[in-house]
């Protein structure tokens, strides 16, 4: 089962005016970054307590965190009982990441 499978028990939430005027009080209390790493796009409002689980904070500014896409996932991986990502796998990601952003630097540190 992956997250495509997910059930989104807070969709009915996420729909009116009440929310967006919620989600950008949250934007803007965070500094319009993700809590977990900093990072500034594909921004995400989270429910720290999942609305399937605590439906009576689905409109409370402190149970809510800006999330980027990457770190929404992953949290929401783990609340539905997926297992973390290996390790191994994530650093693989990570390095090619880094070094997509720099392959002349990158280079020069494995010919050296």
């Amino acid at each position: 089962m992956g997250l495509k499978d997910h059930k989104r028990y807070s969709r009915h939430v996420t729909r009116g005016p009440r929310w967006k005027a919620l989600r950008m009080q949250a934007l803007e209390r965070d500094g319009w970054q993700c809590v977990k790493c900093g990072e500034r796009r594909r921004l995400e409002v989270d429910h720290v307590q999942p609305v399937r689980t605590h439906p009576e904070l689905s409109y409370r500014l402190d149970n809510l965190q800006c999330l980027c896409g990457r770190c929404h996932a992953r949290k929401t991986r783990i609340e539905i009982g997926l297992d973390r990502p290996d390790p191994k796998r994530e650093a693989w990601k990570k390095l090619v990441r880094e070094t997509g952003r720099n392959p002349v630097e990158h280079k020069g540190k494995h010919n050296a």
